[in-house]
């Protein structure tokens, strides 16, 4: 039995679970206790990033959604999520891409301010306002690749459309939905009807019990949010990197784990 280890809230592991699902390959899911850094020997030796997802086949460990994806995709090559031709493969990742290195920071960043309370007041005000353009724009982008077709690969549901799902599902929890009546939309409650996505939302939305502690957690330290290199980038160029020292010297932030 593979295991997923995850976050449910994670876009990256709602990648990996909805391509799974797509597949029908049955998997479990476990939740790594990596809050204060506690417990982790075991963790360290699947994921040395200690980061989810990471993947368990058999005696192998994998870490990276997009690694995971092209496992997934090599292992059980149907039904077929990378579009047959080159040039629709290489369009299919670019749009992967974006999501993970640019959409998910946008979304990341409003976790930060709404629910982990990083920022109040008039600070607040802006970043969610540059949020909320930054999405309108990325929104714009997906929805130019999209154009009329019901999936991003045309008449089948594939590798863009996975990518996609919870970074445009994310958005609009946070009330930064594709315009209605619009074909992004009108895809969005499409994917949203598929069963693997609905489950993976259904565990995304019940994660969220006891997020009301959440602010008390980062306050005293015992939860460390991991600002990567995109996730920085955003903070800084939007006016948040106050936020950023702050955090540096609450000792309430972390970056990528170094390798020993």
């Amino acid at each position: 039995m593979l295991i997923v280890f995850e976050h449910p809230l994670s876009p990256y592991v709602q990648k990996v679970k909805i391509a799974l699902g797509e597949k029908g390959v049955p998997f479990e899911t476990r939740m790594p206790d990596i809050i204060g850094g506690s417990n982790l020997d075991e963790f360290v030796k699947l994921n040395p990033r200690l980061e989810v997802p990471t993947l368990v086949d058999g005696d192998a460990s994998i870490f990276d959604s997009t690694i995971i994806l092209e496992y997934i995709e090599e292992k059980w090559p149907t039904p077929a999520l990378l579009p047959a031709t080159p040039l629709e493969r290489a369009r299919a990742r670019m749009i992967e891409e974006v999501c993970d290195t640019y959409y998910e920071a946008v979304n990341w960043a409003l976790m930060e301010i709404r629910a982990f309370q990083r920022a109040t007041g008039e600070l607040a005000d802006r970043l969610v306002g540059r949020a909320a353009e930054q999405t309108a724009g990325v929104q714009n982008w997906l929805a130019r690749h999209l154009g009329t077709q019901p999936y991003f690969g045309g008449a089948t549901f594939g590798w863009a459309d996975v990518c996609v799902a919870p970074f445009v599902h994310a958005s609009a929890t946070f009330g930064n939905a594709p315009a209605p009546e619009t074909p992004l939309a009108a895809w969005l409650d499409r994917i949203r009807a598929r069963p693997s996505v609905a489950t993976t939302f259904e565990a995304a939305a019940a994660s969220m019990q006891g997020f009301e502690m959440l602010p008390q957690l980062v306050a005293s330290g015992v939860f460390k949010r991991e600002y990567r290199d995109h996730r920085l980038e955003w903070m800084l160029r939007s006016g948040g990197a106050d936020i950023v020292i702050e955090g540096i010297r609450k000792e309430n932030i972390r970056f990528t784990r170094e390798f020993s």
